[in-house]
């Protein structure tokens, strides 16, 4: 299981992330992607996906220790 976690720095909000993982990710009021708290753990295909879809690759994961 991977953490998954958004740059709102890099982040353009064009919500490719949101709209192919809506139980994911959300916007916040600046208008940029989050992570869903209670949803940042993912099992690694999912991770995959997500990371690779962020057009400018504001979308990143690292290990989650057990």
């Amino acid at each position: 299981m991977e953490k998954l976690k958004v740059n709102s720095d890099i982040c353009i909000g064009c919500g490719a992330c949101a709209a192919t993982y809506p139980d994911i990710f959300m916007f916040n009021d600046e208008g940029t992607a989050e992570v869903i708290e209670d949803q940042q753990v993912q099992p690694e295909d999912i991770v995959e996906e997500a990371t690779g879809i962020c057009p400018v690759g504001a979308i990143s994961s690292e290990n989650e220790e057990n």
